[in-house]
């Protein structure tokens, strides 16, 4: 299973880890661990249940052991606690050795006009991009669906379209929501698979036995811990947050 994978991974990372802060805004989430390491992970709230006081026990986390905390919500309840420990892993490997990405909007594939791409949650720039380079884009986003957005492919046209795709990039919240590996499997053609986006694992050894070429994601500057918490409990989203970060890119095949 690619979360229990990915967790595995990241082990040696996080047991001799302490959750020192978190926060949860409607767009974002954060996690400090051992007042050094900042990661940062989406909210996926389209899918949360109602009612106040729902996640309360969020608090509970404080001054406990990162490894014992990703393992539980890992496979934790709602998108909050999974969240979260995507907050704790992408806080962790701010410590691994990983290249600052130079490729920009192509995500340096080699894209022509006789390539289908797909994409698994909407990123702007990057749309734009492969809309000018490539023959047919799919894009699909469950929460701009959700919320009425027409512009996009629809959700259930993923079973068809994405067989279809020379070149799939997926944002890293599907690790959250549990969707990854069924659309890595349904990726049959694709010659490219990329995750992208803040949310993404980027503990290579936990991809290994997939498909999946690249990990695009961000580490996140702890001396700008203050602001980054702040600006997520004020409901900001990656816009606000991207002069906190550097993006990374570690090709895996």
């Amino acid at each position: 299973m690619l979360h229990e994978k990915i967790l595995e991974a990241a082990a040696p990372y996080l047991k001799d880890k302490t959750i020192t802060d978190a926060v949860v805004g409607i767009s974002l989430m954060g996690c400090c661990l051992n007042d050094s390491l900042v990661g940062v992970a989406y909210v996926m709230r389209d899918e949360l249940p109602g009612g106040c006081s729902t996640f309360a026990d969020l608090e509970k986390i404080i001054g406990k052991n990162a490894l014992e905390v990703a393992r539980e919500y890992t496979f934790g309840r709602d998108n909050i606690q999974r969240g979260m420990a995507t907050a704790i892993l992408t806080a962790a490997e701010n410590e691994l050795d990983i290249p600052d990405d130079t490729t920009g909007d192509s995500m340096g594939l080699d894209i022509t006009s006789a390539d289908t791409v797909g994409m698994i949650g909407m990123i702007k720039p990057i749309a734009a991009y492969m809309k000018q380079k490539a023959g047919k884009l799919y894009v699909f986003d469950k929460g701009l669906e959700a919320g009425g957005e027409t512009s996009l492919d629809l959700m259930a046209a993923q079973p068809e379209a994405i067989p279809e795709c020379d070149i799939l990039i997926v944002t890293g919240s599907s690790t959250i929501n549990r969707t990854a590996e069924g659309l890595i499997n349904m990726a049959k053609k694709a010659r490219q698979i990329i995750f992208v986006g803040s949310s993404t694992p980027m503990f290579a050894a936990g991809w290994e036995q997939t498909p999946v070429n690249v990990l695009a994601g961000s580490f996140w500057k702890s001396e700008y811990k203050k602001e980054i918490f702040r600006a997520i409990s004020l409901a900001g989203g990656t816009k606000n947050l991207g002069k906190y970060s550097v993006k990374k890119y570690l090709r895996l095949k």
